[in-house]
């Protein structure tokens, strides 16, 4: 038997299908449109309700080759550029050249983007890019908008879903290969409690892990649950240093904690400038795309400026654009500022970086095969190659729709094959859940010593405090064990992230894109332009290794017999 499990009730209740898919983002909801269309019986497990996961969140837009005079090896060059060395150039180029048709297939699925007066997609820019390709939705909306198609295609076509569940852990057979998932339904409904879907494919599209961190444009629901089961089964996960700071997230005050208001690339994109408190454009110099540069040399830029300044945050100055642009291109972003006491129409925008995206994941080929047989992982959760050290603006959501599809083929091709015992006959090693109430203290911890500046004193301590909560709650020290509830499970899972996170990081000696080591400012292609594999090993302990060269190596599904090794 391989991998770990939570402490957990055994199942109460269970499910069969063909295809069980963890998310109803837009990787989720797409994978599981295209299998139930393929004929398999399909069940779609969201941890909220189906419209509540990350992709709703996405206010920019979606990044393609649509525009005139603009094409795939265009959209290729910036994102190989974003991703400082580290992209796997056969992963972008699939991206960009089936990108343009998900596109168009996701119109014809009902989404609804923004046109101009003559009828034509209309398109912006956003940081990294040398093109106008961001097709965008409601102004300001177009996660909200691609959700909502997606859903209702979703619920037009009865395909099954268990809302309100959050996801333990994978089931494998006595091969190692997979045979679906335990899950936990909160609250009443037509499953409650501990459950399982008997699956011999499982699709992974749980999002992102921001909520690692006290400051982050993520939701509540994004604790990192996909990489952590991933890493319990004894999967590889990759590049999960590379987690990029959002460089313009509304300000609210040092003491801010949990989801923070994004402010959009696009308002940089149509003309915002970022000045410090004296007004001053300090980009200008730093970078040919000025206030348009590449995330992390935004990033970068603002936290030195406000070091140079002894400040908390800079501003974002849009004052020029005048209310009637606001309202009409950036209505959510108007309204959430105006919320908060700030009108960006009369005054500049106070904002800092948050921790936003995570570059890296559960380790892929371009079919989002796993290391683990029938274990698939497509969006946030996954490690394409595709961001490489650095997300390209609107890439993310443009990846979950092309290597949804591309899964979904590949089941549908590959038939769902149940081969071995569909649950273990013997119980996987148990471990034990901490007290929720270190969900804070951990936060504090990954944004003090692993957030957007690091460095191997920083990380060495970081490692240290992680390793002494997750000490305490092995030895079940008196008021740091927990009975297994939702909140146990996710700090488990934040834990076990972080872990990784921290591991990597301290390997990565050097600084390139979104990994920030202060004592090793410089970027060394000769020592470091590869990538890190993450794996637990059989006894518990986390191995990190690095892979030969810049390219991802295949993926190797592992038997059962060779976990153990």
């Amino acid at each position: 038997m391989t991998g770990t499990r939570l402490h957990a009730p055994e199942p109460g209740w269970a499910l069969d299908a063909d295809v069980v898919v963890v998310g109803s983002g837009v990787a989720g909801l797409t994978a599981a449109l295209r299998c139930t269309a393929a004929g398999l019986r399909t069940v779609v497990v969201t941890k909220a309700s189906l419209d509540d996961g990350s992709t709703r969140w996405a206010q920019g837009g979606i990044a393609a080759a649509l525009g005139e005079g603009d094409t795939p090896e265009q959209h290729l060059d910036d994102t190989l550029v974003a991703g400082a060395g580290l992209c796997d150039e056969r992963a972008v180029r699939t991206l960009v050249t089936e990108g343009p048709g998900a596109v168009r297939r996701l119109i014809e699925t009902g989404a609804h983007f923004d046109t101009t007066s003559g009828g034509e997609l209309s398109l912006t820019r956003e940081g990294g890019h040398h093109r106008r390709r961001i097709a965008h939705a409601g102004g300001d909306a177009t996660g909200a908008e691609i959700s909502r198609a997606l859903v209702g295609a979703i619920r037009d076509r009865g395909v099954r879903t268990v809302e309100h569940a959050l996801v333990l852990d994978l089931l494998t057979d006595d091969g190692g290969r997979t045979a679906g998932v335990t899950l936990h339904v909160m609250g009443e409904g037509q499953h409650d409690g501990v459950g399982a879907v008997h699956a011999p494919a499982v699709v992974l599209a749980t999002g992102g892990m921001g909520q690692i961190f006290s400051a982050t444009t993520n939701p509540p629901v994004s604790t990192g649950d996909g990489v952590a089961l991933a890493l319990r089964a004894g999967a590889e996960v990759s590049d999960l240093e590379f987690v990029q700071f959002h460089p313009t997230v509304l300000f609210l005050g040092t003491d801010a904690e949990g989801q923070q208001p994004l402010v959009s690339e696009a308002v940089r994109g149509e003309g915002a400038h970022l000045v410090d408190a004296d007004g001053v454009r300090f980009m200008l110099g730093q970078h040919e795309l000025a206030e348009l540069a590449p995330r992390d040399v935004v990033a970068k830029a603002i936290t030195r400026r406000m070091r140079e300044r002894g400040a908390d945050h800079m501003y974002l100055d849009a004052r020029h654009f005048g209310a009637a642009m606001w309202e009409r291109r950036f209505p959510t972003i108007l309204a959430a500022c105006r919320a908060h006491g700030i009108d960006p129409v009369t005054e500049p925008v106070p904002v800092a970086p948050a921790a936003h995206y995570a570059s890296g994941g559960v380790r892929t080929d371009l079919y989002g095969r796993t290391t683990v047989p029938g274990l698939y992982a497509c969006g946030e959760v996954a490690c394409t190659g595709v961001h490489g050290a650095n997300r390209l603006a609107s890439n993310s959501l443009l990846e979950g729709l092309v290597f949804a599809e591309r899964i979904a083929e590949d089941i549908a091709a590959n038939g769902p094959h149940r081969e071995g015992t569909p649950v273990p006959a013997a119980p996987a090693r148990t471990v034990p859940v901490p007290d929720p109430a270190l969900r804070p203290v951990l936060q504090r911890i990954m944004s003090a010593d692993a957030g957007v500046l690091r460095s191997g004193e920083s990380l060495r301590r970081a490692a240290g405090a992680l390793e002494s909560l997750g000490a305490d709650t092995a030895a079940g020290h008196p008021g740091k064990g927990a009975e297994p509830c939702t909140e146990a499970w996710e700090a488990a899972n934040l834990l076990e992230v972080s872990g990784a996170l921290v591991a990597a990081a301290l390997v990565r000696e050097e600084t390139r894109g979104c990994h920030w080591r202060e004592d090793r400012p410089a970027r060394d292609d000769d020592a470091w332009r590869r990538h890190l594999v993450v794996r637990r090993a059989p006894g518990g302990t986390l191995a990190v290794r690095p892979t030969a060269t810049a390219d991802l190596p295949p993926v190797t599904a592992r038997t059962a017999e060779e976990s153990q090794s």
